[in-house]
């Protein structure tokens, strides 16, 4: 969508450990990214470390940038950008305001978002929602998606959703926050302890009744994949538990938001082993006391890397119907489909885009 929108916009990855600065422009980086170590347990340092990148960035363009624009851990009123308590960054206590610090020093506009909102509005505009409308038209259906719900599976259990080409960040920052639902297997629990890095690492844990603390998510895939020893049966099971509460919360928030569906993050290379789970719960029944049985979503679910669902996905299923009292005839998309897809951009690029599109979509709508 902005390909060949000139206008700059600086942006930040920002880690624990580590801070990326680049620019973008046209949906393209044009620089090369500068990296800072993080300094999380001192403000005054970090505060510097970040101005000090920007301005490193800022002296390899040939013009000025437009905005900063970038994802950062919360609590946080993102809003004004004011940056709350942080688990992993002691020093930010007590309501940071990062945004406006950098608004003084650089004289630009400062947006700030969580990362699960960068991840779906990158998705929305330059990633999986244009990738799906630009399949169903190359099919030649007539069926177009507006709305995105993204999910980030890692470190922990993140999503956005995009509305309608608008970011649904709420009333208090807080939309498309999932990772506080309700746990389908513990439920006193948030659902991030099932979704999430920790969790499948404790769950083969539990099975095997062995510490599993030194092991990685990646260690866990090779243990079901039968090229590192262990568990093979129980390394399954645990990315099997992860997809089934996984799928369990995207089809509640799907519910509300109803549109396509893009996972990404790292814990998406073991797809093979959770998937299967995943879309069970979400093609799954649900009943009432009267026994009457009805589908979990409205919509039937396509898993779009599968070749075989991606072509039923994208075949015309509209029917003509007359208009009454004229010779009008009308298309009747009588059948709801949903479409899951694994992000192709990565959730990083993902992020970058989706931090480089919202500057340029604010700046627009304030003209």
């Amino acid at each position: 969508m902005y390909e060949t929108d000139p206008r700059i916009v600086l942006t930040l990855d920002a880690g624990g450990t580590n801070l990326i600065f680049s620019a973008i422009a046209g949906n393209r980086e044009i620089v090369e990214p500068v990296h800072f170590h993080s300094v999380p347990d001192d403000l005054d340092r970090m505060l510097s470390t970040l101005v000090e990148g920007f301005e490193a960035v800022r002296r390899q363009l040939d013009a000025a940038p437009v905005a900063i624009s970038f994802a950062f851990p919360g609590p946080a009123d993102y809003a004004h950008g004011i940056i709350g308590d942080l688990p992993n960054f002691p020093s930010f206590r007590g309501g940071v305001a990062l945004g406006p610090f950098l608004e003084r020093k650089f004289g630009i506009p400062v947006f700030i978002n969580n990362d699960g909102n960068l991840f779906a509005y990158g998705e929305a505009i330059s990633g999986a929602l244009p990738e799906v409308n630009a399949l169903l038209e190359r099919s030649g259906s007539t069926k177009r998606y507006r709305n995105l719900l993204g999910v980030t599976l890692g470190t922990g259990f993140g999503a956005g959703a995009v509305i309608d080409g608008r970011l649904l960040t709420g009333d208090n920052g807080c939309g498309g926050d999932v990772w506080v639902f309700r746990n389908k297997h513990h439920a006193g629990m948030i659902c991030e302890e099932s979704v999430s890095i920790r969790a499948v690492r404790r769950v083969y844990g539990e099975i095997t009744g062995s510490d599993a603390a030194h092991l990685t998510p990646r260690d866990i895939f090779d243990i079901a994949e039968g090229t590192r020893p262990g568990d093979r049966e129980a390394a399954r099971e645990s990315f099997r538990r992860f997809g089934e509460v996984a799928g369990d919360v995207i089809s509640q928030a799907l519910t509300i938001i109803d549109g396509i569906v893009v996972l990404g993050g790292g814990l998406t290379g073991a797809a093979k082993y959770f998937m299967p789970s995943l879309l069970a719960e979400m093609r799954g029944e649900i009943c009432t006391f009267a026994g009457d049985r009805f589908p979990r979503l409205q919509m039937q679910t396509y898993d779009l890397d599968s070749p075989e669902e991606a072509a039923e996905f994208v075949r015309e299923k509209s029917v003509p119907v007359a208009v009454p009292h004229s010779e009008e005839r009308v298309r009747y998309h009588h059948i709801r489909q949903t479409p899951v897809v694994r992000s192709k951009l990565g959730a990083s690029r993902a992020i970058a885009l989706g931090a480089y599109a919202f500057a340029i979509a604010e700046l627009d709508r304030r003209q």
